[in-house]
């Protein structure tokens, strides 16, 4: 017994071809969307490397501000004046000998003062103490994919808890930076000299204003502690193959909070000349002047880089060197 006519069953026929062409166009494009979205992803993803020694450097840089002279009872002012040295026992005497130590006390109280002047400038002695914020951002040709895999090494290596470990950050970026001058294309800086009891906040700023570029951090190394995502690259091989054409761009990101105003002194970057003698400036900082640092790069991975209206979009302060 037939149910349906041949002309019912044609048209049901018709009706599932379209529906069938329709789902597969629909999956297709949403696998161009959502491939084209994991793969923007990723590459509009960065490291991180940094950490910050803020709430140590009064303690470890700055001088007590009285102290004794030990069993003989004599007392001495830290705070300033000719560091002269007290000594009651001797006054009651009148001998020759009394005069011949006052002077040679007074001698070493010069002595020990002009050794706690030489650091004054530089060193953190209290919260009107001079520091310098800054910030230098290089922009590099695609070729310069090694650099991405020296960051992500030194990402995976760094000790960034302690102020030596950041130094070392520090000094290894502006080397790998430095090896790599054929490659530099655009550059940006700027830095600003404040009090210490304001650094702190100016460097966080700086900070999360950097940040809020990347999509997202898929490798980081911050104060000791190493966090990687799925989508981050992990120590890659040498002899990786170029993917994308040279045309394209590595973004750096450096920042620093060092004591003393040597880092503000430094030119606005303007030419190669001027990148070669910041980047060693900063590489030389002594690790008791450094109190923070953030070293960002975008793409992590070597895989991808970022187009030229991308980096001019997001990074609108560099210029071509």
């Amino acid at each position: 017994m037939k149910f349906f006519s041949s002309e019912f069953m044609q048209k049901v026929k018709v009706h599932v071809k379209v529906w069938t062409r329709s789902l597969a166009v629909v999956s297709l494009v949403a696998m161009i969307v959502f491939g084209g979205a994991h793969e923007a992803f990723a590459k509009r993803s960065g490291g991180r490397i940094g950490g910050s020694s803020f709430k140590s450097a009064p303690s470890r840089s700055a001088p007590s501000n009285s102290g004794y002279s030990g069993s003989s009872g004599g007392y001495y002012n830290n705070s300033g004046g000719g560091g002269f040295f007290f000594l009651p026992m001797f006054f009651g005497g009148g001998s020759s000998g009394l005069f011949t130590i006052l002077l040679l006390v007074i001698v070493a109280g010069a002595i020990m003062q002009a050794f706690r002047g030489q650091g004054n400038g530089e060193g953190i002695t209290g919260m009107d103490s001079k520091v310098t914020v800054a910030k230098i951002q290089v922009g590099l040709l695609s070729s310069a994919r090694s650099l991405q895999q020296e960051l992500t090494r030194l990402a995976l290596e760094s000790d960034t808890s302690s102020v030596e470990g950041l130094a070392t950050v520090t000094r290894e970026t502006a080397i790998s930076l430095m090896r790599h001058p054929e490659y530099w294309v655009y550059v940006s800086n700027a830095n600003e000299n404040t009090k210490f009891a304001l650094a702190e906040q100016k460097f966080n700023s700086l900070v999360m204003s950097e940040r809020s570029k990347l999509n997202a951090e898929v490798l980081s190394n911050v104060s000791g502690r190493v966090l990687q995502g799925k989508t981050a690259a992990a120590l890659p091989s040498t002899g990786s193959l170029d993917l994308e054409a040279p045309s394209e761009y590595i973004v750096v990101t450096l920042l620093l909070a060092v004591a003393g105003d040597t880092l503000s002194k430094l030119p606005t970057l303007r030419s190669s000349e001027d990148l070669q003698s910041a980047l060693s400036a900063i590489g030389s900082v002594p690790s008791d002047n450094l109190l923070a640092v953030e070293v960002l790069w975008e793409p992590q991975s070597d895989d991808y880089t970022l187009t030229s209206e991308e980096v001019l979009t997001i990074y609108p302060d560099l210029v071509r060197i």
